[in-house]
């Protein structure tokens, strides 16, 4: 990496970030956010996003010195929103007998239904630190591209179906006409629910009003809360 841009770029990749939802959260738009990988970060504004990301803004600027401060903070809760912090990666590498299994579900007859000896195993510590009670949890396939490349299609994902309050920006599965569907949710004050995809080239904004979100039994089946995925191939 030789510029701060490309330092930015990583430093989003490993918070999970994309540049879309960085620059949401930085009130800029998405061409900021492409100008700062190619040009650098702009000196006004690297104290801001070094602390967001929790790393030494002379790092930032120049590569050199100490990545992170000493201690190490947490992702700053300004970037990471509302809800529990985020969890420790060590929670979802410490399997022990206390791990719960998830049961996959699949669309059958237009209902969901369980696919019988399949499940995704995680510890119990993770899903409690998220406030997941997993009698409520339950997983699914991708089913379509329109969140590529952040959930190709075919990612196992877990859902948390006590959780249907609408937060902004965050990942929802639905149910829409007997399909389950994954997007990012925002909500308009009329009531009217509107269907984000990470593909919005080829996936464009759906907007449902009350009225149609009944005629079309469209409902929030709950938050995704785990995913993950293979790279398609290896690098050359």
């Amino acid at each position: 990496m030789n510029t701060s841009g490309d330092r930015l770029k990583t430093l989003l990749l490993e918070c999970n970030l994309s540049p879309s939802d960085f620059a949401l959260q930085r009130k800029v738009t998405p061409q900021h956010v492409n100008n700062w990988f190619r040009r650098g970060v702009p000196l006004a504004r690297l104290d801001e996003i070094a602390d967001l990301l929790c790393v030494c803004s002379k790092w930032l600027r120049t590569g050199e010195g100490p990545k992170h401060p000493t201690p190490m903070p947490r992702l700053n809760a300004a970037l990471r929103g509302p809800g529990p912090a985020p969890v420790e990666p060590s929670l979802l590498a410490a399997h022990s007998a206390d791990d719960i299994q998830l049961p996959f579900y699949a669309m059958q007859s237009r209902q969901l239904s369980p696919i019988v000896n399949r499940y995704l195993r995680l510890p119990a510590r993770a899903l409690s630190a998220v406030g997941v009670d997993p009698g409520k949890a339950l997983c699914l396939t991708m089913p379509s591209n329109n969140m590529s490349p952040l959930l190709p299609r075919g990612s196992p994902l877990a859902i948390d179906c006590s959780m249907t309050t609408i937060v902004e920006g965050e990942l929802y599965a639905v149910l829409h006409n007997g399909r389950v569907r994954i997007h990012s949710l925002s909500q308009r004050r009329n009531g009217a629910l509107r269907l984000h995809s990470h593909d919005s080239d080829e996936h464009p904004t759906e907007t449902y009003t009350p009225a149609q979100r009944k005629a079309q039994k469209l409902s929030v089946l709950g938050w995704v809360f785990w995913w993950g995925h293979l790279r398609n191939n290896r690098p050359s």
